[in-house]
C-alpha cells in the first residue's frame, strides 16, 4: 500500500510503498478515505513536540475518516467511521496511508451520507471548539461570544457552533481580510481586524465597539495581546477559554481586570477528554456537518502529493488516498 512516511524529523513526508498494518487484538483495520494535515501532525513530525522525539520512520496522521475493513466487534465491514491515532505522540503509524488501524475505543461510526473530506477537515479542531464552548466555557443560551483567531479551523467551527449552541451574539476576530469575510459568511454578527502591531488598549477599544456590550465568553486559540484585549470586553463573571498560543506564549494580563469583573481564565486541551467525551463531541460535530449546518474551508489533495502539501497554509489540507 502507499503511505506518507516521516523519515527524518523536521522534513516533509515522502510517499512510499509500505506493508499493510496488522495491529493487535483490539485494532480496527480501516480503508482510509480522508486524512487531514493538522498543526499537531506538523508539530509531532518536527521533533520539537512536548510529546518527545518521534519514533522514526512512521506514518503521520492523528485522525482520519474511512471504511471499516475488519477487526471491529460492533461495526460491520464497510461502515464509515472517523478514527484517531497516536501517530507522532507514541510509536506507531497514523492515518496518512491507504489503510490504517486504530483501537476500537478511538473509532466513531458516521452517517453513511457524511462527506469524508468535510468530517476529516473538521475533526478534532471542531471537537475542541465545541467542548471549549460548552463543557469548559459553560455557554448558555443568549450569551455573547467573542471568537479569536476566526480564520483557523477552530475559529471557523466556533463561530457556527456557538450559534448552534444558542449564543445570542457572535463576534469574530481575525487577521486577514479573507478570514474576516469568511467569518461573516459563517454567521458572525460583527468582525474585528487583528494586526500584528496592535497594542492592548487600541485592540480592546475595537473589540468593545464590535461587541456592543459585555461579552460572556471568549474562545481564544491565540493568547498574547489579543487575549489581553479580549479580557477587557468580558462582563462580570465572564470566561476566557484558551486553546492555544499561536499569537504568543505569554499574555500581558492585568490583575485589576481579572479582579474587578471576577472573570475566569480557563485552559482547554483535547488530551483531557475521555474516549466517551470525544465520541459524543465528534457525533455532535459530524451530525451538524452532515445536516449542512457546519462547514470549514478545506482542500482535498491526493495522498501522492503529501510531500508538496505538507505545511501548506490556508484551507485545511485533507489527503485522499
Amino acid at each position: 500500500m502507499r503511505a506518507a512516511v516521516i523519515e527524518a524529523a523536521g522534513e516533509p513526508p515522502v510517499v512510499r510503498e509500505r506493508e499493510r498494518p496488522t495491529g493487535g487484538s483490539d485494532a480496527v483495520t480501516i480503508a482510509v478515505r480522508a486524512a487531514p494535515i493538522t498543526p499537531l501532525d506538523l508539530l509531532c513530525a518536527s521533533g520539537t513536540s512536548y510529546f518527545g522525539y518521534p519514533a522514526l520512520p512512521y506514518v503521520p496522521g492523528v485522525q482520519g475518516v474511512g471504511a471499516v475493513e475488519s477487526g471491529s466487534a460492533s461495526l460491520r465491514p464497510g461502515t464509515l467511521v472517523w478514527f484517531a491515532t497516536a501517530a507522532g505522540m507514541a510509536p506507531g503509524d497514523g492515518s496518512m496511508s491507504e489503510v490504517a488501524t486504530a483501537p476500537e475505543r478511538d473509532v466513531v461510526a458516521l452517517d453513511p451520507a457524511a462527506d469524508p473530506v468535510l468530517i476529516a477537515g473538521l475533526g478534532l479542531s471542531a471537537v475542541a471548539a465545541w467542548m471549549a464552548l460548552t463543557w469548559r466555557g459553560g455557554l448558555r443560551a443568549g450569551e455573547r461570544v467573542l471568537v479569536l483567531g476566526a480564520g483557523g479551523v477552530v475559529g471557523q467551527s466556533a463561530i457556527q457552533l456557538a450559534r448552534l449552541a444558542g449564543a445570542g451574539r457572535v463576534i469574530a476576530a481575525a487577521r486577514s481580510a479573507e478570514a474576516r469575510e469568511r467569518a461573516a459568511r459563517l454567521g458572525a454578527d460583527e468582525v474585528v481586524a487583528l494586526h500584528a502591531t496592535d497594542g492592548v488598549d487600541e485592540l480592546a477599544e475595537r473589540m468593545a465597539a464590535a461587541c456592543a456590550g459585555p461579552v460572556d465568553l471568549v474562545l481564544d486559540p491565540l493568547f498574547g495581546v489579543p487575549a489581553a484585549a479580549a479580557l477587557r470586553t468580558l462582563g462580570t463573571g465572564g470566561r476566557l477559554v484558551n486553546l492555544g498560543s499561536s499569537a504568543a506564549a505569554t499574555a500581558p494580563l492585568e490583575s485589576a481586570v481579572l479582579r474587578s469583573r471576577t472573570v475566569a481564565v480557563l485552559g482547554y486541551t483535547n488530551n483531557e477528554l475521555s474516549p466517551d467525551q470525544r465520541r459524543q463531541a465528534l457525533e455532535v460535530v459530524a451530525g451538524h456537518a452532515t445536516a449542512g449546518r457546519l462547514t470549514v474551508d478545506r482542500e482535498p489533495v491526493p495522498l501522492t502529493s503529501a510531500t508538496e502539501a505538507w505545511g501548506r497554509t490556508g484551507a485545511r489540507v485533507v489527503l485522499t488516498p
